[in-house]
């Protein structure tokens, strides 16, 4: 049961600092989504398929670790509160281990495949560490679900700027601080992101709040499993969650093979010191940060799961769109990439906040919040969708007989083509479409979360 709340509006100054976790978040995930596959394959030296599927066997540990961390965050008591500690003392362990995924030690074949097991599943873990009790702190950050939907416009617009700065400066900053050694170039490229998400979390600890103060977790994890599995938006949600992130994923995972491979692109600069994998990369990620602007504002009208159906069609129709592009013009498929990311900003922005309804919802009806468990799913499609986007790329690269850095096949180009638009295509139409059995629409949270401020009010005056 809830001892109190502060329902007052958040200040810039906490909304921003919020929304810099996520930048951090980003600083890594967007890394890996955008290079990862290209790093091991390319660089590396490692199968495609081997990739993917070490890809997929990682997400068995997501399975049990991202549902036990929210377990673990919800029965967390400390005087610095149930979430904001993990920010503090987890920040360096998920800055070292980023780094070492890309300290590219030559260990053979083999051993590069053990070194890339050991280091990709020891960094799903570390961020699992952080970003499950950092959603989970949105939930009790403000009782008010129009604020909590401000502070997630923030942090995806920050999500966004990040992904933004990965994707506009990797390629350049490898190039320069390596000097023609790729794998020192992505090393020390790294360095820099560790240490700059390293800072970031620590900034999200010092300026933000807990304000919904809970008691002591007691429930059995077995009831509060069942709880949160009776819940059949939630439910929906994250199965929308999850397809909506493997394609972004699969995507972002299959652009550079997309602008290298089917559009010839040589590498060449383009504009000051981006090439053309920079640019395209980095006008989608500005596209999120434009749709997450638009979000907070569409939520206001619309119902959020509605909006994120609508977005993820549109989305899916632009990806299609970029099939049919020819190989020669790469200022349309520029285009299209960019306003499929407006959608994407709008889609992405309301689902992480439609989380932190549900655990309003939980709250409402059990009297009991597991912010950290009902949150876990929205880490777990993250971390799914990183692994899983970057692993179907992958296997449709061994099965079309991609062979790194030589020219391709009719199949190979054809496999490319499909793994960047029409595969993502199809994920972002079902996992918008299941969102139509979804059912806390907007009249039910102003009653679910008026009556929840009278709950807590009676509780203070007991």
């Amino acid at each position: 049961m809830t001892l109190r709340s502060d329902s007052a509006p958040l200040s810039f100054k906490e909304k921003l600092g919020y929304g810099l976790g996520d930048m951090a978040s980003n600083f890594y995930l967007g890394f890996f989504g955008l290079f990862l596959l290209y790093y091991y394959t390319d660089i590396y030296g490692i199968a495609p398929a081997a990739v993917g599927l070490m890809m997929l066997i990682s997400k068995i540990v997501d399975a049990v670790s991202d549902p036990g961390m929210g377990l673990i965050a919800d029965r967390t008591e400390s005087k610095r509160g149930k979430y904001r500690p993990y920010l503090l003392w987890g920040a360096v362990p998920y800055g070292l281990l980023g780094f070492a995924i890309f300290f590219g030690p030559d260990f053979g074949p083999t051993g590069k495949l053990i070194y890339a097991y050991v280091t990709y599943i020891g960094v799903m873990l570390a961020f699992t560490l952080m970003n499950v009790p950092y959603s989970a702190l949105l939930a009790v950050i403000s009782p008010v679900s129009e604020e909590r939907t401000k502070a997630t416009t923030y942090r995806f617009i920050c999500a966004g700027l990040g992904g933004m700065l990965v994707a506009a400066f990797a390629t350049p900053l490898k190039n320069i601080l390596g000097g023609g050694d790729d794998v020192l170039g992505f090393r020390l490229t790294m360095a820099i992101f560790a240490v700059l998400s390293i800072a970031l979390f620590w900034i999200t600890y010092a300026t933000t709040k807990e304000r919904i103060k809970l008691t002591p977790h007691k429930s059995s994890v077995k009831k509060d499993l069942g709880v949160l599995f009776k819940n059949a938006s939630w439910v929906f949600l994250a199965i929308s969650c999850i397809l909506i992130v493997v394609g972004l994923i699969s995507r972002f995972g299959s652009i550079i093979f997309y602008v290298k491979y089917y559009m010839q692109d040589n590498g060449e600069t383009v504009f000051f010191i981006f090439d053309r994998v920079a640019l395209i990369m980095s006008v989608g990620l500005f596209g999120q940060v434009v749709g997450a602007i638009f979000a907070t504002k569409i939520a206001k009208f619309f119902n959020k799961h509605s909006a994120v159906l609508v977005m993820s069609l549109v989305h899916s129709l632009f990806l299609v769109l970029s099939f049919f592009t020819s190989p020669n013009d790469y200022w349309l498929s520029f285009t299209y990439h960019f306003l499929g990311m407006i959608t994407f900003g709008v889609s992405i922005t309301l689902l992480f906040a439609m989380f932190t309804d549900c655990a309003e919802y939980g709250e409402w009806l059990h009297g009991s919040r597991s912010s950290g468990l009902t949150v876990s799913a929205s880490m777990f499609a993250l971390k799914f969708g990183s692994a899983m986007g970057g692993a179907l790329p992958g296997f449709i690269l061994g099965g079309v007989g991609f062979v790194a850095n030589e020219i391709q096949t009719e199949t190979s180009i054809m496999g490319i083509r499909v793994m960047s638009t029409l595969m993502p295509a199809a994920l972002f139409a079902v996992g918008g479409a299941v969102l139509f059995f979804y059912k806390i629409n907007r009249e039910l949270l102003a009653k679910i979360e008026h009556e929840l401020i009278v709950r807590r009010a009676n509780t203070i005056t007991e």
